[in-house]
């Protein structure tokens, strides 16, 4: 792209974002669209009683275009293609937002994008600080991404990482134990309390901490003649009192237990966890997925639950914890509870100023995408793949051409663009290690970068459009659907004829140009 036209696309992305914005031809609301709920569900009528007290008007609910979009990123981390686009936008069916709900709970992409969530909670790394090892790593995502596509319950998934035992090159599960930064047993209890409970040991009683710790303080580790094997086991000889009394530990909730010496402290914990009657597990869990789902958790940060972090709305997350038990701790069950309600399928835009509608959920929270999901998505859109680099050498570290990055198993492959776009690093479980804040590195990467202009310039699905027979209206039309997954409004159609015949861009530069002005939208680079 020359400096003329560059100079030309630069002020047309700023026309026809703002072209977008416009009342007149305003795509992100919907507030008659007849496929949206009616509030009255019990998540919405939860929501909106609050916000009435509040005095904070809810938002528009966002148009069918905004919905497919949003829906797709956040459930299968992945963009709608033009043709999908084009068919739910002019799909009139009364229930159709609720039958794709359905649809993308079922595709494979889920269990890939849900499989990438939770090897960040998992720590699934083959090196430092970590140091599975690649196949070790490879085992643990396996066996994550066969329970979220299995729909395993989320209790049994819980205990089955908490109790297991054995090498961890054999039995994928006991590399929880070894994901972590010490063994020393704080720092497993730690580890479990941050990703089980949503709680953060450290702010504890220091007697909760011990009595906790103590918990794990007879999980034994033992290396084998192969490379960094190394068995997980419960070691009865650790940590025995004098004349082999049972042991002290006491539980997060103030319980105090003996553990007779052969009994798995392990196990004693996992069976007082996953109890329907704990205050911990079904609240941490639901408010993750809120989190995931809304941007925003009801108790947030997600990963920082405490007495002195009260929930926004208390009911509204009882009322999740209830749904999930009553699920048998079905989490498919609660994102369709949540992702079917008026509240999820608000717009973006807030019909006021008040700096509280976001955090009481009256509008859906703009968010970056991650940086997986957005190079998946410049791949999609172009035809393109991606190189990944690791420390480690193949065969351990072997990626396929066209494998996407939500796919990617172990947090040590990696790529500049990722690294730059603030993927998390998977060394302690925070939710806090993905990076989604803007930086200016970033900004430039996709304004003035060879990478990405190739992409656009060489990607096949980008030939084969300049290629096709395609009216330059159709032409336009494919693109918007493509990239930003709605059609174009009138006025952004007006600006891009006007474009192509007054500047010097013309044919295959002019939708070079399109396609890298939309690349760089604010529209395409967030959730909205």
């Amino acid at each position: 792209m020359g400096k003329t036209a560059l100079s030309a696309a630069v002020i047309f992305l700023w026309a026809a974002s703002a072209a977008g914005q416009t009342a007149a031809g305003n795509p992100f609301d919907g507030s008659a669209t007849a496929s949206a709920p009616d509030g009255q569900g019990p998540v919405d009528k939860l929501v909106f009683a609050r916000l009435g007290r509040l005095g904070i008007e809810p938002a528009n609910v966002c148009s069918d275009a905004v919905f497919l979009r949003r829906v797709c990123l956040d459930v299968i981390g992945t963009l709608p293609t033009a043709k999908e686009a084009r068919e739910f936008i002019q799909d009139n069916s009364p229930g159709k937002r609720g039958a794709l709900i359905d649809r993308l709970l079922d595709r494979p992409e889920f269990a890939d994008y849900w499989a990438m969530k939770w090897s960040d909670l998992l720590r699934v790394k083959a090196e430092f600080p970590i140091n599975l090892w690649p196949n070790a790593a490879e085992l643990y995502h396996r066996w994550i991404r066969a329970s979220i596509k299995d729909n395993k319950p989320y209790d049994r998934f819980v205990r089955e990482l908490l109790t297991a035992s054995g090498s961890n090159f054999a039995v994928p599960e006991v590399n929880f134990y070894r994901a972590m930064q010490s063994k020393d047993p704080n720092a497993i209890a730690k580890a479990v309390a941050l990703t089980f409970m949503g709680a953060r040991l450290e702010k504890w009683p220091k007697d909760r901490q011990d009595g906790m710790a103590a918990v794990f303080a007879q999980v034994g580790y033992k290396c084998t003649a192969e490379w960094k094997e190394e068995i997980v086991f419960f070691d009865p000889t650790k940590a025995v009192p004098a004349g082999g009394a049972a042991r002290k530990a006491m539980l997060p909730d103030g319980t105090k237990v003996q553990l007779a010496p052969d009994r798995d402290g392990r196990e004693v914990f996992a069976d007082w966890l996953i109890s329907p009657k704990n205050q911990w597990f079904a609240r941490n869990i639901v408010n993750r997925a809120w989190c995931w789902l809304i941007g925003r958790g009801i108790i947030h940060e997600p990963d920082d639950i405490r007495p002195d972090n009260p929930p926004r709305n208390p009911e509204l997350l009882a009322l999740l914890e209830r749904e999930l038990v009553a699920a048998r701790w079905d989490l498919k069950a609660v994102f369709r509870l949540i992702l079917n309600s008026r509240t999820y399928q608000l717009s973006s835009i807030p019909p006021s100023e008040n700096p509280r509608a976001e955090a009481e959920f009256a509008c859906y929270g703009l968010r970056r995408l991650e940086a997986e999901v957005l190079i998946d998505a410049l791949c999609q859109i172009t035809g393109t793949t991606e190189k990944y680099t690791s420390a480690i050498p193949e065969p351990f570290t072997f990626i396929p051409e066209k494998q996407r990055s939500i796919a990617l198993a172990d947090g040590s492959i990696t790529s500049s663009f990722l690294e730059m776009y603030g993927r998390s690093a998977r060394d302690t479980g925070l939710e806090s290690e993905r990076n989604n804040r803007p930086t200016p590195s970033q900004r430039l990467h996709l304004l003035n970068s060879s990478h990405i202009q190739r992409k656009i310039e060489q990607g096949w699905k980008i030939q084969a459009l300049l290629r096709s027979k395609a009216t330059p209206r159709e032409m336009v039309t494919t693109i918007y659907l493509t990239v930003l997954s709605r059609f174009p409004t009138a006025e952004e159609l007006k600006i891009v004829g006007d474009y192509s015949t007054t500047s010097s861009a013309k044919g295959r530069e002019a939708v070079v140009d399109l396609v890298w002005a939309l690349m760089n939208s604010t529209e395409f680079l967030y959730r909205h």
